[in-house]
């Protein structure tokens, strides 16, 4: 039986707001406060980050800070390759969101071979390139990397050849080339996007389970119509932003919030029904960011009852 190994990564150099790199230790902190043994029972390793670089000066607005998201995806990538090695599960929890691009990889490199399933429960899309975003905050960029996807089709900025050679890098992670085909990635909650990820995601066909048509259609019947399409897939990663949470009806301690989400339990059951398929190979909580956080630490609290409630479901499926 497998080993839940808990990789923390208290990076948040991918985002355009300081503070998701607390993240990790606001949602310890709730669990103690439930005088919950959570983070006892589980062996954990810490990734090194590169968080002081946001002290230096952006030489590039079209991808911010690049050559460490770079260095800090590369080490994600290399803690969750060799914790599948050993046959640990990683549980990941990050502070943004690019760090998926690193732990994709890292499954990957494990199983080269295998086919990747990407669910991503995010109330955005992640599919910009340098190319296209109009931040040029990488956390809006993994999905991108992860498909070797550019989207030069709606490109709208001149990207130099320092960020291009290092944008090429970030693609070549773990394996190089393509992680996921865009037939095998599956949104949940996705409804704050630009044009450019909105024609992308048309144009490749990528289905994105809003939180109207799941609560309309039911979200039982959807999910098992999403657990169908990645069907084909070997292995599956689950990607768990907590903005796809509804800001209004939990908490506004993220980056970026957006109404209209997810309550934590729906979240819970979308986890879940991915879980209980026994084809996934690593979850990822991300984007608790407590500095924004406007109900004491009322975030960090949720996403714990999220993480607490899922490993049940995925202890009995290692």
């Amino acid at each position: 039986m497998k080993t839940i190994k808990i990789i923390k990564n208290r990076s948040d150099i991918g985002a355009g707001t300081r503070g998701s790199d607390m993240g990790i230790d606001a949602i310890e902190i709730a669990a103690i406060n439930q005088n919950n043994s959570y983070f006892d029972q589980y062996p954990f390793e810490d990734v090194e980050t590169a968080n002081e670089s946001i002290y230096d000066k952006v030489k590039n607005s079209f991808a911010k800070r690049i050559d460490f998201v770079l260095q800090q995806c590369t080490r994600v990538a290399t803690h969750v390759k060799s914790n599948i090695a050993d046959a640990n599960f990683p549980l990941v929890i990050s502070g943004d969101h690019s760090s998926a691009l690193g732990t994709i990889s890292g499954i990957k490199a494990a199983h080269p071979d295998k086919t990747l399933g990407v669910v991503w429960i995010d109330a955005h899309a992640d599919i910009h390139s340098p190319y296209t975003s109009p931040s040029g905050n990488i956390h809006g960029m993994p999905l991108a990397a992860a498909l070797a996807d550019d989207n030069l089709d709606f490109q709208i900025n001149e990207v130099s050849a320092t960020t291009v050679d290092l944008w090429e890098q970030m693609k070549n992670i773990g394996v190089d080339g393509q992680k996921v085909a865009h037939n095998h990635l599956v949104y949940f909650g996705v409804r704050d996007t630009e044009e450019p990820e909105d024609r992308q995601m048309e144009k490749q066909g990528i289905k994105n389970y809003t939180v109207a048509e799941m609560r309309y259609r039911g979200l039982e019947t959807c999910l098992a119509e999403a657990i169908e399409k990645l069907s084909a897939c070997d292995m599956i990663y689950i990607s768990f932003d907590v903005d796809s949470m509804d800001c209004d009806m939990i908490s506004y301690g993220t980056g970026t919030p957006v109404p209209k989400g997810f309550d934590q339990y729906e979240v819970i059951q979308i986890i879940n029904g991915f879980l209980n398929t026994g084809k996934v190979a690593c979850l990822e909580l991300v984007e608790v960011n407590p500095l924004l956080d406007l109900k004491g630490n009322k975030m960090a609290e949720t996403a714990f009852e999220v993480l607490d409630a899922v490993t049940d479901t995925l202890k009995k499926n290692l």
